[in-house]
């Protein structure tokens, strides 16, 4: 059964997953601000439908807006936001993939660095991928995996801790 506290968490997983967050309606304290906020932590794109400036039900949207989401006006400006996950023709010249053996290796080092850096208190996302020096895409697959496992809880607005 659905429990409204699970909410944020599993927005935070949708989130991590998607491309992108677009904020049809929100009010100004509302549960899709706080996905807007763990996508923009993630390093996603947030984009935003403009609402009624007196509508209570659109000053979150308004607010993103504001501060720098993405303006939707037409379908148009969600499709000119992504770039194709997977191009149409595939123009690249065929590589040998890379051996499971490096990858697994790149991976549980990645994975070692983030449980080292992480401790008792609270950190932010987007501060810990800076701090590794990190792309995006490499570490929130493996917090993703950490918080699965239970090893690391995802707090509030994206926060990290390292269950001690």
């Amino acid at each position: 059964m659905p429990m409204a506290r699970h909410f944020p968490k599993r927005n935070r997983i949708i989130s991590d997953l998607s491309q992108a967050t677009v904020v049809i309606e929100a009010a100004a304290k509302s549960g899709s601000l706080i996905t807007a906020r763990d996508a923009l932590d993630q390093g996603r794109d947030v984009l935003a439908v403009l609402g009624h400036p007196l509508d209570a039900r659109a000053a979150g949207g308004n607010l993103l807006i504001r501060d720098g989401a993405v303006l939707i006006r037409y379908v148009s400006d969600i499709t000119e936001t992504f770039t194709p996950i997977v191009p149409a023709q595939a123009t690249l010249p065929l590589q040998e993939p890379p051996t499971k053996q490096r990858t697994l290796k790149e991976i549980s080092k990645l994975h070692m660095k983030i449980l080292l850096r992480l401790g008792p208190y609270l950190i932010a996302e987007g501060q810990l991928i800076r701090d590794l020096n990190s792309a995006p895409a490499k570490v929130t697959p493996i917090l993703l995996d950490l918080e699965l496992d239970e090893q690391i809880p995802c707090h509030a607005g994206g926060l990290l801790a390292r269950v001690i």
